[in-house]
């Protein structure tokens, strides 16, 4: 696989709106997680919540695809200087070249989950203002993303679970190598909602304080909402970009939620992900691991990455930071390793006080400064679907 360069990259997260607030409070071990105040959810836990969305509603002529996942997807869109850089690249392709690839697992659920609170009480029905094909859909974030953008390229929703945004790269890659597209917007976007936070509370996955990813003491997940793109092109305008080198994706097929007990999905994701881009995993100097901070999962990750890697490669595991994004958590991973490769520091775990000591792997805690050549982000979703993807410059 030739490099694909990646010449724009945007990011709103629990950590503040921009790739600069993340890299900040990266550096200054400041998570964005907080006590959940999510609407009337009384869980115990904590969440990764973008603040202010409630009043931010959509207007003009894109008011009707008005509900929290879009108005997510505006702000993230609005972040870094994306807008601008996806209207250069379309003048330079063609809007009809440019293409959207959009991963989320539950889109504009949220308003389906507020519309059955207000259905008709004698019949039933859903009221009238529920506008399933523009929010409810999982096809409406992608569709948002292209209108508000201008673009006419192709356009798909990748909904893989957590492992959906990843793969949204990949799909990408795919597209512009088979000529379907010059260049593609690629991103994830998820909001929190009541199906997500009462279901994981119901798989016993939700922790009661700030999740502790690859910790001695994890117990679980900390949910977030974020919005991240980023800007793939057949060709770089100008000078040395990062890029996507390359990618793996695999099934397990174990189970329906619980992981392969020694990651062989995981570990093929890798390798295959390497092969793509012809490194060795000596190549590779830094891994932000997919870290959800539930018992099996970072277990089967340890014994994935060590398989591949051995306990040399210097990792972390970033979702103490943002929460777990689900359907977005590919894309802002993959945001969050581009930053660390272009401006040369290594991410630190955040809540993690003590490595499991049955773990193998070089687990970070602290953020520090240091060069990267070539970086990896690994996403893994729930039956078995995962992605990793492998990042350096071009």
């Amino acid at each position: 696989m030739a490099p694909l360069p990646i010449t724009a990259i945007a990011l709103a997260s629990a950590l503040g709106n921009g790739t600069g607030a993340a890299t900040q409070a990266m550096r200054h071990g400041q998570s964005g997680l907080r006590r959940n105040d999510f609407l009337d959810c009384s869980l115990d836990t904590w969440i990764g919540r973008v603040p202010g969305l409630e009043d931010a509603p959509l207007g003009g002529g894109l008011a009707h695809f008005d509900c929290r996942s879009n108005r997510l997807a505006l702000l993230g869109l609005q972040q870094d200087g994306f807008e601008a850089a996806v209207a250069r690249a379309a003048a330079r392709h063609g809007a009809q070249r440019v293409a959207v690839y959009i991963g989320t697992s539950s889109s504009g659920i949220l308003e389906a989950e507020l519309a059955f609170r207000r259905r008709d009480p004698a019949t039933g029905a859903l009221p009238a203002t529920l506008r399933f094909s523009d929010t409810y859909n999982l096809y409406s974030v992608a569709s948002f993303v292209q209108q508000r953008l201008g673009l006419h390229g192709p356009c798909c929703t990748v909904s893989a679970a957590c492992a959906s945004s990843a793969k949204a790269f990949a799909a990408a890659q795919r597209a512009i190598a088979a000529g379907l597209c010059d260049a593609a917007v690629v991103g994830g976007v998820e909001t929190l909602c009541f199906t997500t936070l009462q279901g994981f509370a119901a798989l016993e996955l939700l922790s009661g304080r700030p999740c502790r990813p690859f910790d001695a003491e994890r117990d679980g997940i900390s949910i977030g909402e974020a919005a991240a793109f980023a800007l793939l092109e057949k060709e770089a305008p100008g000078g040395e970009t990062l890029a996507l080198i390359g990618h793996g994706e695999t099934a397990d097929a174990f189970h329906m939620s619980t992981p392969h007990p020694q990651g062989l999905g995981a570990t093929r994701a890798m390798r295959d992900a390497l092969q793509l881009a012809g490194l060795s995993p000596g190549d590779v100097d830094y891994l932000n691991l997919h870290g959800t901070g539930t018992r099996n999962n970072d277990a089967a990750e340890n014994a994935a990455v060590c398989a591949v890697f051995g306990e040399r490669l210097a990792c972390s595991a970033t979702k103490g930071w943002t929460g777990h994004t689900l359907g977005a958590a590919g894309a802002v991973e993959a945001v969050l390793t581009l930053l660390a490769l272009r401006d040369g520091f290594l991410p630190g775990t955040a809540n993690t006080r003590r490595t499991d000591p049955q773990f193998g792997i070089r687990l970070a805690l602290e953020t520090v400064p240091q060069p990267l050549r070539h970086t990896m982000s690994n996403s893994f979703g729930f039956g078995g679907s995962n992605c990793s993807l492998l990042f350096g410059s071009a």
